[in-house]
């Protein structure tokens, strides 16, 4: 204990002399705190060994900064210079403590002016300042004296510290930091937070028959929600009102310790820490710092161990066993718990996936019912039946120059029957069904949202102006000293003029990252033909056989790498050129990042998808004129069951292969690696696990996890699947079922990730998911739009209903196949194009079909475009618009008949309400009465001694005759 207490360096003011003493000085006060620790009960000794108290085991870490320290007799040496800096150059400041500024003064300059070996004024304190940094070592005596600086202002502020650089860990010291209740309180109405009161009020339950479901409902659910004790019935609700220290009595301060929650002291010191500037040049706070280096991290406690034995679990032990656990992925999130320990903005978080996650349940059943009906329609579908029948001798076309052979349509069976699948009359059902369903799903988080603001006492929270970020106020100084110092304009802003380079840069490598992505898909495009061509020419059949499907396979493949390597690279790109825009809140920064990211990140994910979807096998040509890609590549066509079976290919490697390796096996391997990186770095690891979780406390083991870098990434993903969900639904009816699957391990896997890998966050306040909300509405929207040119123009259900009711001579598709399929005379190749095996299939071939609508050879018109092309194309533009139209009126009707707000909720709020008013109501009139009291009884002690100071003056002794008179009786 001796020697740890000789590298932990207590900077918090205590009783008795210690309140007296410069902070400085405090430095290196160690006997009495050992003494202090000796007298310590086994449990709180045990409790400050555990990381979470200060050495006195009384006042708990709120939060903890870290920085680098060299284990070195040099480095001993620059700490002594230091504290001799720090005497000399903020000794006075620190000694204020409390004090105001003018009782400073007071106390200080009469001695100074007394004392001329008192130390002198700012002047010579900067001379002295240069003369011993010169002395120094350079950078790192920077740092030293930006922390000194930094730390005084902290304690300026009413915060303790506590310093220790003799750990466990090399190189590394801690500061760790308490906030005093006064502090806490002050804070707390600064920052306008909601605080339960006394008050106690019964929440109104439902009545008649929604009771008696619902209370059915609760019973046969109650095996799903988690082992999570409630503190209250569930029934009765605390009155909440903003903090403020005028009106402590009407809050319950029986237990001031756990009146503030851990989660909302870190955020009132980060907070402080935000908001605390430094005289230095450019310094704006605990941002700039570490962005600068003197601190290396900053971070808020983990409360206890998972792993810790005792009758009542902490809160991350209980997250950890009902939560961040795979076995009870069946269960309900604790969401109130999740909020109590990570604040509202993650407890949202997880909020809205689990009913992202709930809401995919109905979705998956009716898309595997789909899936499902195709299955056992496929036997009695005609056109895979006309295609799949043994005596169709239909040729087609070579699908390649030179190299491709005619080929016979039969050995497409297997595509087209694969192909109905997911091309049947269902998928338009279930493209309908899925957009009501984006409609259901946006307005029922609206109503859950209400409910977890009602809940978590947000009802009346509004967004407040961050402080501006350490980046702006650094370019506003900047343009500030470049200007003539002559004048007297003060710069407080920047201007749009200001930004105009950043704008610019961020269009011209917006439009470059969007055009790398399409040459991207350009060049897997170039790679299939290329590859189609060889595997064609080779002599094994196995091989040619199974061209198209190893093309098909390979290219998703491809893209799948390509689409994960780029999201990397696009989302530096995206910070990078948000970070050129010097946004001046942390807000605007988030949501422009958010932004740019979604477009890059949307558009690498969906190009190749779309290109399928619309392009690929429209801009072909036709056999003897086909369109070629630099002169020689001849572009590439879809099969014979259309384009949509290779979308379905596509859409479920990259949507599935996203989720397995992006998501899940990323967010698993990488914070392990990077652990595992810090403990090499730090010399750690030759401990095993166990040993060095006995050995470090608990500030020190949560500088191993890794570093919280905001919610971004978890959105963006969901936001990506949910584009996976909707967009191209009627080619891959089976995407809500596999995101679904995903969905129930991702929660259970970011649970763990927040509890068990991650730093505590800073917990931060809001009422709704903010921008995530406007681009879900605006990626349901856009899937109206894309599924319906999905039906309309890539499967064919349009071309089917044409023919069946417009061609069909009995009104069924007997006969579609062909009436689909083209003619061309061989013979009309081009020069150098024809097949070099004429004789494949073992006779000549004089006539070969193509699928397309075009007159045949023999007529007037050769190969020009038939009229069932015109009739096909205006049913599909007429269906496209109908469908939106109809879609898009069902949506808000939807919207319109399902109130944002639930009745129960917009209630309770009212009745908040009047309880509050009514509650200050009585709060007046009980100082009313208590001030008429009082001017009653003073009123009284006046008249009483009134009256006997009278009695006292009418009894007068007469001067010469020696007898008293009553003045009463005289009148």
């Amino acid at each position: 204990m001796a020697e740890e207490a000789e590298g932990r360096v207590g900077l918090s003011p205590t009783s008795g002399s210690d309140q007296q003493a410069p902070h400085f000085l405090q430095d290196v006060i160690f006997h009495g705190k050992s003494k202090l620790l000796k007298a310590l009960t086994p449990q709180e000794n045990t409790q400050s060994q555990q990381g979470l108290y200060f050495l006195d085991g009384q006042r708990r870490v709120d939060y903890v900064l870290t920085y680098p320290v060299k284990k070195s007799t040099v480095g001993r040496s620059c700490r002594q210079a230091t504290h001799l800096l720090t005497e000399n150059a903020v000794a006075r400041s620190l000694r204020r403590g409390y004090q105001s500024r003018d009782q400073h003064i007071r106390h200080h300059q009469v001695p100074r002016a007394q004392n001329p070996s008192s130390p002198p004024s700012s002047p010579g304190t900067d001379v002295e300042l240069g003369c011993l940094a010169e002395t120094l070592y350079g950078q790192e005596d920077h740092k030293i004296l930006r922390r000194a600086e930094f730390e005084g202002k902290l304690r300026d502020m009413g915060l303790e510290l506590e310093k220790d650089e003799d750990t466990k860990i090399s190189g590394v010291a801690f500061v760790k930091i308490h906030a005093p209740w006064n502090i806490l309180c002050r804070e707390a109405e600064l920052m306008k937070l909601k605080m339960p009161t006394k008050k106690v009020y019964e929440v109104k339950q439902l009545s008649g028959v929604v009771e008696k479901i619902s209370s059915l409902v609760s019973k046969v659910v109650e095996p799903l929600h988690p082992q999570v004790e409630e503190h209250q019935p569930k029934n009765v609700k605390h009155l909440s009102h903003t903090f403020s220290r005028e009106k402590q009595h009407l809050f319950d301060l029986s237990d001031k310790d756990y009146f503030f929650d851990s989660k909302t002291r870190s955020s009132i010191v980060f907070e402080i820490l935000k908001r605390t500037k430094c005289k230095a040049k450019y310094s704006m706070g605990i941002t700039t710092l570490l962005g600068n280096g003197v601190y290396t991290a900053a971070y808020p406690l983990h409360d206890g161990d998972i792993n810790e034995e005792s009758a009542v679990p902490n809160d991350r032990k209980l997250l950890y066993e009902e939560w961040a656990n795979y076995s009870v992925f069946y269960k309900y999130q604790p969401i109130g718990l999740v909020r109590k320990y990570f604040g509202e903005k993650i407890g949202l978080y997880f909020a809205w996936l689990g009913l992202y996650t709930q809401m995919l349940i109905p979705a998956s059943l009716v898309g595997v019912i789909v899936f499902l009906y195709g299955c056992a329609t496929v036997d009695d579908n005609i056109p895979s039946m006309e295609i799949c029948h043994p005596r169709n001798n239909i040729t087609m076309c070579p699908l390649c120059d030179r190299v491709c052979s005619y080929w016979k349509l039969s050995t497409a069976c297997a595509t087209a029957r694969a192909s109905h699948l997911f091309d049947n009359p269902a998928t338009v059902f279930f493209s309908i069904f899925m957009a009501l369903w984006a409609a259901m799903f946006m307005e029922h988080w609206k109503r859950r949202q209400m409910r977890l603001n009602y809940e978590w006492d947000l009802t009346g929270f509004e967004d407040e102006e961050d402080h501006p970020r350490a980046e702006y106020e650094f370019r506003v100084m900047q343009k500030s000293l470049s200007k003539d110092q002559k004048s007297q304009h003060k710069i407080e802003k920047l201007t749009c003029q200001d930004r105009l380079p950043a704008y610019m840069t961020n269009i011209v490598m917006m439009l470059l990252m969007i055009g790398v992505t399409f040459a991207i898909v350009f060049g897997v495009i170039l790679y299939r033909i290329s590859t189609k061509a060889a595997l064609y020419m080779s002599s094994n059949p196995v091989t040619r056989s199974n061209a198209q499907l190893t093309v098909k396979t390979t290219a998703a493949i491809i893209n799948l790498v390509v689409i994960l390597i780029l999201d990397e690279v696009y989302g530096a790109v995206a910070r990078w050129l948000t970070v050129l825009e010097v946004r001046k809140t942390d807000k605007s920064f988030e949501e422009r990042l958010i932004f740019k990211t979604f477009i890059l990140k949307f558009v690498n994910a969906f190009t190749p998808i779309i290109y399928i979807a619309f392009f690929r096998g429209r801009l072909v040509g036709r056999p003897g004129s086909y369109l070629y890609v630099f002169e020689s590549y001849r572009m590439e066509e879809c099969a014979h069951g259309g384009c949509l079976m290779e979308l379905c290919i596509q859409l479920s490697i990259t949507m599935l292969g996203k989720q397995l390796i992006q998501n899940n096996l990323f967010e698993i391997g990488v914070p392990k690696l990077k652990k595992l990186i810090r403990y090499i770095r730090s010399k750690q690891g030759a401990f095993q696990e166990e040993e060095r979780q006995k050995k470090l406390q608990r500030y020190q083991t949560d500088h191993f996890l890794e570093p919280f870098a905001g919610l971004t990434p978890e959105y963006m993903e969901m936001i990506i699947q949910f584009g996976f969900v909707t967009l191209f639904v009627a080619s891959f009816p089976l995407a809500p079922l596999f995101a679904l699957l995903n969905n129930i391990i991702e929660i259970r896997l970011d649970a763990k990730k927040f509890v068990t890998e991650l730093r505590r966050p800073v917990a931060a306040r809001a009422k709704d998911i903010g921008i995530w909300y406007n681009l879900l509405r605006g990626v349901a929207n856009v899937a109206v739009i894309i599924n319906a040119f999905v039906i309309s123009f890539t499967s064919d259900f349009i071309p089917r209903m044409v023919y069946q009711y417009m061609y069909s001579p009995d009104g069924s598709m007997h006969g579609f196949v062909n009436n689909t399929l083209s003619y061309f005379n061989v013979s009309h190749f081009q020069q150098g194009k024809e097949p070099m095996d004429p004789l494949y299939l073992g006779h000549p071939v004089e006539m070969c079909r193509y699928k397309d609508y075009r007159e045949p050879p023999w007529s007037t018109t050769p190969y020009e475009i038939s009229k069932e092309f015109w009739a096909v194309l205006a049913v599909r533009l007429a269906f496209v618009i109908v469908f939106q139209n109809v879609v898009m009126l069902m949506s808000d009707i939807v919207d319109w008949l399902i109130p944002d707000i639930p009745k129960d909720i917009s209630l309770q709020i009212h009745k908040e309400k009047i309880l509050l008013v009514d509650l200050f109501l009585k709060e007046e009139q009980g100082k009313t009465r208590n001030v008429e009291s009082r001017s009653c009884t003073e009123g009284k002690k006046n008249c009483s001694s009134r009256s006997s100071s009278n009695n006292n003056s009418s009894t007068v002794a007469h001067p010469h005759s020696g007898l008293h008179t009553n003045s009463t009786n005289s009148l």
